[in-house]
């Protein structure tokens, strides 16, 4: 009679693999008594270098959003309260303001009451923003233009926290506001951005009025899912007048539930 227990071993590695392929976190991570193996520990210490990398980068907008968009789209770039990175990290506070020469360029370049503000934030990586913007971006505008929405002149803001929505708000008065900004890396990835979502963002909302679209990246939420799922949540809060709490995303069923 044949022993069954060896195949199970030999089957194990393939399992192993299968599981890995589908997640980038550390799973059955292989040990040297209660180690990591030299490999592992290496890997670790370079996911972790490109994940300090992302947060302390200073953000260059020619230099991550290349040339071609920025002409384009004709970008331009203003700051918070902030003056450094440094200061960044420390004052979460000063990065939810823009500074006064924001403002006026703001205003000077950018229509008020559009139907749509997308803004592009650093926060927490610039990685994230250089990867996933360029090819993001165009969609959303094509996708408002076939809603028949106006579009607001698109820009960046260096130093960048999400609570900077209200401040737009106030001084744009757009219906929905779009934050692009860059998720705190882990070691998984660096390259995760976010879209952060509110109808007609004031002074006083926090994130209860906010809608969340998370894990933009190549092994997260494409850029063309995120995009349909951006515009399918404005045109929501558009209908409803409102948005956070009181808007829950409509997603299809998984399959597996179907």
């Amino acid at each position: 009679m044949a022993d069954d227990s060896n195949s199970g071993l030999s089957k194990w590695p393939d399992l192993i693999e299968k599981i890995r392929a589908r997640t980038p976190a550390r799973v059955l991570a292989d040990r040297t008594g209660a180690a990591y193996r030299t490999a592992t520990q290496l890997q670790l210490r370079q996911d972790h270098a490109v994940a300090r990398d992302a947060v302390r980068a200073e953000f260059d907008l020619e230099g991550d959003l290349g040339v071609e968009l920025v002409e384009r789209w004709k970008l331009f770039s203003v700051s918070t309260m902030v003056a450094s990175k440094g200061e960044f990290l420390q004052r979460p506070d000063l990065g939810r303001r823009l500074d006064e020469n924001a403002r006026e360029l703001i205003l000077t370049r950018c229509a008020r009451n559009a139907d749509l503000q997308i803004v592009i934030g650093d926060g927490l990586s610039v990685t994230a923003v250089s990867s996933q913007v360029p090819a993001l971006l165009p969609l959303l505008a094509e996708k408002a233009r076939l809603r028949g929405w106006t579009l607001g002149q698109p820009f960046v803001v260096k130093y960048c926290r999400v609570g900077l929505m209200n401040d737009l708000g106030e001084l744009l008065q757009p219906k929905v506001v779009v934050l692009l900004i860059g998720e705190r890396p882990g070691l998984a990835t660096a390259e995760g951005l976010s879209a952060y979502m509110a109808y007609q963002p004031r002074t006083g909302h926090n994130d209860s009025n906010r809608n969340l679209i998370s894990n933009i990246h190549a092994r997260g939420v494409s850029t063309e899912a995120a995009a349909s799922r951006i515009i399918d949540v404005a045109e929501q809060m558009m209908r409803r007048q409102t948005s956070g709490v009181e808007v829950k995303e409509e997603l299809p069923r998984a399959k597996w539930l179907k």
